[in-house]
């Protein structure tokens, strides 16, 4: 076991004598950032680089100290109000290489630049929405949403800002509920664009599938010129639908709309007046009515 153990020292010591290739993620923060300035970008990141040099150095970087975090100033890089700075990455590795052994070399950093996004307050309110795909248990269906704030504030150009009319959320895949539902997700992210909160709520509010009718819907005339009166036979529908239980039982007649259009057999060619559907509340699916086609009389007023 010693001579193994021995062994193993040897292996290493020859191991870290090599030169070798790392990969190690630094952190990089902004520092002194005005009271005044929003950043769209966040305060603390990180940069992924390949180091070459002999493995015990680079095991000091991992396994000791490691390295520091580089510390960007903001107001030597943010020197106007363009709200936006590309620092090459060869000013990041001028930064690393302050702290790094003479014998290290960079040998490649992720992505081409350091992007700063920042403004100095410009923001605006937009709603939330939710997005993906949320489907309760069969007979069952979402009655209602609420959205816990229920909208956000969003900073970024004012380019940008025109373009934003609504906050969405991540992309939610929920299936097989039945009860109310909760659901607490993040803001999508857009580049150059900061949502506060970034955290929101989502909640889902169920119902019993249900096929209901209502009946004496009166048929009302539209497009009626001054001095005539049109009457239809019969003068009251029923209409059939699909909706929630609750939903159901808060719904009258008046949430109905049915018309009959002058327009149409105004030059008393048709036997028959089409009826329409004009208006259907919330929650209500797949309504028709019992007729389709009535009978009409044009009266002088």
């Amino acid at each position: 076991m010693f001579f193994f153990a021995l062994a193993g020292v040897f292996w290493l010591l020859m191991s870290l004598n090599e030169t070798l290739e790392r990969e190690i993620k630094v952190p990089v923060r902004l520092v002194n950032v005005p009271d005044n300035v929003v950043l769209m970008s966040n305060e603390t990141d990180t940069v992924k680089l390949t180091l070459r040099d002999k493995g015990l150095v680079l095991a000091g970087y991992v396994y000791g100290d490691g390295l520091k975090p580089i510390n960007l100033n903001f107001k030597a890089y943010a020197k106007d109000s363009a709200g936006y700075v590309a620092l090459p990455m060869a000013e990041i590795n001028r930064l690393l290489y302050l702290q790094l052994s003479a014998s290290t070399k960079i040998v490649q950093t992720k992505g081409d630049k350091y992007e700063i996004y920042y403004n100095y307050g410009l923001s605006k309110k937009v709603p939330v929405k939710w997005k993906g795909t949320v489907e309760p248990e069969h007979l069952y269906f979402i009655s209602n949403v609420d959205y816990s704030p229920d909208s956000v504030t969003v900073y970024a150009s004012a380019k940008l800002l025109e373009t934003i009319t609504e906050a969405h959320t991540e992309d939610l895949s929920i299936s097989n509920f039945r009860d109310t539902l909760t659901v607490g997700t993040r803001i999508t992210k857009m580049r150059g664009v900061k949502f506060i909160p970034e955290k929101v709520n989502v909640r889902f509010m169920t119902d019993v599938l249900t096929e209901e009718s209502i009946h004496d819907i009166p048929i009302e005339g539209i497009n009626v010129p001054n001095g005539k009166v049109l009457r239809t036979f019969p003068a009251k529908v029923n209409v059939r639908f699909v909706t929630g239980v609750s939903q159901f039982r808060k719904l009258t007649k008046e949430d109905f709309k049915v018309v009959a259009d002058y327009d149409e057999i105004a030059d008393g060619k048709k036997e028959k007046c089409t009826v329409q559907l004009r208006l259907v509340p919330h929650g209500v699916s797949r309504a028709t009515l019992n007729v389709q086609q009535v009978d009409y009389l044009i009266e002088e007023d």
